[in-house]
């Protein structure tokens, strides 16, 4: 635990100017982040008398070795700038929302030349307008099929999209009149496109043009005798009452607005936000977030309005946000939100009316959604709890595995050998803290060597980080002898990882200049599971031997008898069948061979896939394309005399002479044979490229 006072800085070097603040462990890792009005007035606090600080705000005091910051001109500029480090560096002391789940969009993809309605989750895409979220992917769908009647937009994949028109005949909705068929034609894309531009109007909330427009067209064919066309305008008309009717009227003066209601005790927080469209609710969504700083009501709506629109431009960020507290610097978030927008920004705290009565009810969800998490985290933590204290036992370990490393090995008779770790902390997954590794040291299949290898790998790794930031250094009394042992490094003590940002690459990457963000392998667990009995284990053990860490566990579950192996005995400890730590130690291995496995099919595919013109020197994707796709596949490609390759657009005759000398070093590939059904693939399908 480190003294405040031995950082803190001197009178007067802070400068009292908007700005944001960093403070950094000892790792030079990024553990909080902050702005302020007056650099000087709010750094200055964290450094008052221990006692007087909140137990979380004295917590990262502590942790914390350094403090550094950043002026900028306006405190617009410091809320942006600390949005986008919070992001960056993903600091373990910020509070952090997350969403209790994955909710699905109502997207259409004006991106495309024939913009496409379709249900969307995950990260926003760029030239794609959103819609929502919704509670349930169904009533999306729901809402579509009722607005195709008068919106005849395009739903159809791509794959769909493309048969059509290679066949000229339109899908089941071309036929029905649920689709205006722009795959064969009946309708030109410009005509598409502003059919989906409409859609968007209407889903955006000027509803009231297009059913008036669509009244006075059925009573013009209704006068001129044309009962049928009459007929089929009133049920489009009443097909678009009945998409409306879903979403309740909630304002009545056709508000655009976000109702952002915050519930929270002293541990946790709960948010729930309504978007109101229209003056109808189009969406809702429900987040949680611990509370790792101290922070009050108006702080938690501050990091809620970041979270939700610091990736948002125009219309997603609305006319009016309501919340329930205003934050510390509400002229300062509404002037960042209006720059979002291109508009003004009406950021208050609704006092009477039906906006009152609305967030009433966002305030009700707000308090269901935090007692029914925390009735679910508390029987999940007991569980969880009872599975690391069952394992420390049997295990004989001083503390529970807070952090759990899982190994596994994955070939297919011996090619493609790949390695996987995963990672485990307070019995939950840490899917951002997976690795994957490639077996270099030798080829073939050796589960004992390969499990060896990933270890030390690793674990070297990780000796290099503390070396590096000068956790540990080597003396004459540590150095290793040219043969012995490495030197012993610190502890490794039960320190919480954060999250990366960045997904795994095929390997471990080579080690970057320290920028606070965290590092790949900096984190030792305090227990290493490999999967596999005697051999694997002692291959463990023999690995972190050789690096001199002995303060790290090792145990091995063998998937016959659900055996736990540890080194150096001659039996195995055997954990009842009922017991939560079997459960936790199963789930562990589980899912690091789900996660080898995955590898080394993926690895296996794109081997499968490669092509002799691979090996063509100069010759990028685009060409190797255009060469498949004129020939029809490698086969009748490598039949084509030099003067036919040339040819194809793009290609020159040197090229052609390459092409044609590559495949004719290479034999014709026997034919692949689909194991589930035993089919023949033949390579004149399409080839590979």
């Amino acid at each position: 635990m480190a003294d405040p006072s031995s950082y803190r800085p001197k009178p007067g070097q802070i400068p009292d100017s908007p700005g944001v603040y960093k403070f950094r462990d000892e790792h030079r890792r990024v553990i909080y982040v902050g702005k302020a009005k007056n650099l000087r007035q709010r750094v200055a606090n964290y450094f008052q008398d221990l006692a007087n600080l909140h137990p979380r705000t004295r917590t990262m005091v502590t942790t914390a070795a350094s403090v550094e910051w950043t002026v900028v001109s306006t405190e617009v500029e410091a809320l942006q700038l600390e949005y986008s480090w919070i992001k960056e560096f993903d600091p373990r002391f910020n509070v952090k929302y997350r969403d209790d789940k994955s909710y699905p969009y109502l997207a259409v993809t004006l991106n495309e030349e024939f913009p496409r309605v379709q249900v969307m989750r995950g990260a926003k895409k760029k030239g794609v307008r959103y819609f929502g979220p919704y509670g349930h992917a169904w009533a999306i769908r729901e809402t579509v099929d009722l607005m195709l009647r008068v919106f005849p937009v395009r739903t159809c994949s791509a794959g769909v999209f493309k048969n059509a028109a290679r066949t000229g005949r339109p899908c089941l909705l071309g036929y029905i009149g649920k689709c205006s068929a722009p795959c064969v034609g009946r309708v030109t894309p410009e005509e598409h496109r502003e059919l989906a531009e409409d859609f968007c109007d209407f889903m955006a909330g000027r509803t009231g043009t297009y059913i008036r427009r669509l009244e006075k067209d059925m009573m013009q064919a209704a006068e001129e005798m044309e009962y049928e066309r009459a007929a089929r305008l009133r049920d489009d008309a009443e097909a678009l009452k009945r998409a409306m009717e879903k979403s309740a009227v909630v304002l009545a003066d056709a508000t655009d607005a976000d109702l952002i209601a915050v519930a929270e005790d002293e541990l946790e927080a709960a948010l729930q936000i309504f978007h109101v469209r229209g003056g109808r609710v189009r969406g809702q969504r429900g987040w949680v977030t611990d509370k790792v700083e101290a922070v009050d009501t108006s702080g938690l709506v501050e990091h809620a309005l970041q979270q939700l629109y610091g990736e948002e431009r125009g219309d997603a960020v609305p006319k009016e946000v309501l919340v329930p507290a205003l934050p510390e610097d509400a002229e300062a978030v509404s002037q960042w939100l209006a720059e979002r927008r291109g508009s003004q920004v009406s950021l208050r705290i609704p006092q009477r009316g039906d906006k009152k009565d609305l967030m009433v009810t966002v305030q009700r969800n707000a308090q269901q959604a935090l007692g029914l998490h925390k009735t679910k985290r508390a029987s999940d933590l007991t569980t969880r709890s009872r599975a690391l204290e069952e394992i420390a036992e049997a295990l004989g370990l001083d503390t529970a595995p807070l952090r759990i490393e899982c190994y596994d090995i994955s070939h297919l008779q011996g090619d493609d050998v790949v390695a996987s770790m995963v990672v485990f902390e307070d019995g939950l997954a840490r899917k951002s803290e997976y690795r994957r590794f490639q077996i270099k040291g030798f080829e073939g299949q050796d589960d004992v060597r390969s499990m060896h290898e990933v270890i030390g790998r690793r674990f070297k790794r990780y000796l290099q980080d503390k070396e590096r930031t000068g956790e540990w250094e080597e003396t004459p009394e540590t150095a290793p002898a040219a043969t012995g042992p490495a030197p012993v490094p610190a502890a490794a003590g039960p320190v919480p990882a954060p999250a990366l940002t960045a997904a795994s690459p095929d390997d471990e990457p080579e080690p970057r200049e320290d920028d606070g963000r965290p590092k790949r392998f900096a984190y030792p667990p305090q227990l290493v599971v490999v999967d596999g009995g005697q051999p694997q284990v002692a291959a463990a053990k023999r690995a972190l031997d050789e690096l001199g860490i002995d303060d790290i566990a090792v145990c091995g579950l063998a998937k016959r008898l659900e055996e736990v192996w540890l080194p150096d005995d001659d039996d195995p400890v055997v954990l009842p069948r009922s017991s939560e730590g079997l459960y936790l130690l199963q789930r562990v291995r589980d899912e690091a061979h789900r996660f080898a496995i995955t590898y080394q099919r993926a690895k296996r595919a794109k081997r499968i896939r490669s092509s002799p013109l691979d090996d063509v020197t100069g010759l990028g994707e685009t060409r190797k394309q255009a060469l498949i796709k004129h020939f029809g596949s490698v086969k009748k490609l490598r039949q084509a005399t030099i003067d036919e390759i040339c040819e194809v657009p793009g290609i020159g005759r040197r090229t052609a002479e390459s092409v044609a000398a590559a495949l004719a070093s290479t034999a014709p590939a026997a034919p692949a044979v689909n194991t589930a059904t035993g089919e023949i693939i033949e390579e004149d399908d399409g080839g590979s490229s």
